[in-house]
C-alpha cells in the first residue's frame, strides 16, 4: 500500500486486484480528486490532490497508477458547444470547433454527451500534456457528463432546475420532457451573482420562481452562505440525493455525486 492519505479506504479494498476495478479521475487545471469502485460500490476515495503528482515518478506501490479495468477521466474545460447529434458529422468536427475559437495551445475532444446531443470541448494544451503522463487521453470525458447522465437517470422535472458548484463556478441543468434542454456553466464571486445567474437561466426557461425546485450539488449546501442566499429568491431548495455509487454513511453524496457520476460514463474516443 502507498503512503498518499485517503478520505475512504473500504477494508475490502485488494491492490492486487485492482484489474477488475474502475479508477474515476475529476481533473482540473490546478489539481484533481480521484475514486475507485467495485461495479457500483466505492472502495477508495482521495480529495483536493495537487496536480503536480502527475508529474512526478509513479510509485510502485501507488494506487493511483496502477492498471484498471477502466478509467474514466472527468476534465475541466475552457470552452464548450453542444451540437444535436442529428446534424453532426464526425468528419465536420474541424468546422464545429470553430465555434469554440479554439487557440494553437488548446485541444479539442468531441463525443456523445446523450443520445441526442455531441459535445465538443476545449481543454489547454499543457493541461493535456500533463493527463497524457500517466492516463491515456482516449479516457477522458466531459466533465459533466457523468453529472447529467445521473440527473436524467432520475426523471427530472420540468420546473427542477440542477445546480453543482465547484469553487466559484456553477454549472446549472435542466430537462424538459426527460430531454436535456439546457446546460452551462457560470463564474461567480458571492452569493449574489450565484443568485443572479440561477434566477437568469430560470426566466430564460420561463420558469416562475415560486414553481422552481433548485437542486444543489459540489461545494454547496442550503445552509451556506450560498445556499441561504438562493433560498431568498427560490422557495424550494434541496440537496441532490442522486447516489450513483453505494457510499459509507459518513460520506455525502451530494458532495461527491460530481466524481461518483463518471462512474455512469465510459470510455471516449479522442477526435
Amino acid at each position: 500500500m502507498d503512503n498518499r492519505n485517503y478520505q475512504y479506504l473500504d477494508h475490502n479494498f485488494d491492490p492486487a486486484q485492482t484489474g477488475d476495478y474502475t479508477l474515476l479521475v475529476r481533473a482540473d487545471a490546478d489539481n484533481f480528486s480521484f475514486a475507485i469502485t467495485d461495479a457500483n460500490k466505492l472502495l477508495l476515495l482521495s480529495d483536493q490532490v495537487d496536480l503536480s503528482v502527475l508529474n512526478e515518478p509513479a510509485g510502485e506501490n501507488d494506487l493511483l497508477f496502477k492498471n484498471y479495468k477502466q478509467q474514466i477521466i472527468g476534465v475541466s474545460n475552457t470552452g464548450f458547444t453542444l451540437i444535436p447529434a442529428s446534424i453532426f458529422n464526425p468528419e465536420k468536427v474541424a468546422d464545429f470547433a470553430r465555434f469554440l475559437n479554439v487557440k494553437p495551445t488548446e485541444k479539442v475532444f468531441s463525443q456523445p454527451l446523450d443520445t441526442d446531443n455531441q459535445v465538443l470541448f476545449k481543454i489547454k494544451g499543457d493541461f493535456v500534456s500533463v493527463l497524457a503522463e500517466k492516463f491515456d487521453t482516449k479516457d477522458v470525458v466531459f466533465g459533466a457528463r457523468g453529472w447529467i447522465k445521473a440527473v436524467a437517470g432520475d426523471g427530472p422535472a420540468n420546473q427542477y432546475l440542477y445546480l453543482n458548484v465547484t469553487g466559484n463556478l456553477v454549472e446549472i441543468l435542466n430537462f424538459r420532457d426527460g430531454k436535456l434542454r439546457f446546460y452551462n456553466n457560470f463564474e461567480f464571486m458571492n452569493g449574489d451573482e450565484l443568485a443572479y445567474f440561477s434566477t437568469v437561466v430560470a426566466s430564460e426557461l420561463q420558469l416562475p420562481d415560486e414553481a422552481v425546485t433548485l437542486v444543489l450539488s459540489g461545494d454547496i449546501n442550503p445552509d451556506d452562505q450560498n445556499g441561504s442566499r438562493l433560498a431568498k429568491f427560490f422557495r424550494r431548495v434541496e440537496l441532490n440525493a442522486t447516489c450513483p455509487v453505494k457510499l459509507p454513511k459518513q460520506l455525502s453524496p451530494n458532495s461527491l455525486l460530481y466524481l461518483t457520476a463518471l462512474n455512469l460514463c465510459g470510455s471516449s474516443e479522442e477526435n
